[in-house]
């Protein structure tokens, strides 16, 4: 004898394991996204500054380095998040990854229970580091 409650249940379930795994499938190209666009605000930075900032990849992430003042960041993906965690000294920048209906992703910043704009997470991952003695 099936139980309503117990179909629905399953039914959630089903529908949240899928999620989960089409997110974590995009995780990556996410994290290549924000890459990418990272090196172009680091690139616009150089053409401000000189060349003082580079992004360097490894298995784990990626890291941001500023030479003047010396500063950095590193993004690191966290698939049970799911999403990323951005290390800067000690602080620690939790944002989850998901996805929206059109197959779009999205970003929220998880201490601030936050939906970020991609203009928005570039301010909150490089701000501090490319700008530490400019108030926020």
């Amino acid at each position: 004898m099936a139980l309503q409650w117990l179909e629905m249940r399953i039914g959630e379930e089903r529908d949240r394991r899928r999620r989960e795994a089409e997110i974590l499938a995009r995780l990556g190209t996410a994290l290549d996204e924000i890459r990418r666009i990272l090196t172009g605000c680091l690139d616009d930075y150089n053409a401000a500054f000189g060349t003082a900032a580079a992004i360097e990849s490894d298995s784990a992430g990626f890291t941001i380095r500023v030479q003047d003042p010396p500063a950095e960041a590193r993004i690191v993906p966290d698939p049970a998040l799911p999403g990323f965690h951005v290390h800067r000294g000690d602080f620690t920048l939790p944002i989850e990854i998901g996805i929206l209906p059109g197959d779009k992703l999205f970003y929220r910043d998880l201490k601030a229970d936050q939906y970020l704009t991609m203009d928005e997470m570039t301010r909150r991952i490089l701000d501090r580091v490319l700008f530490p003695k400019l108030r926020e």
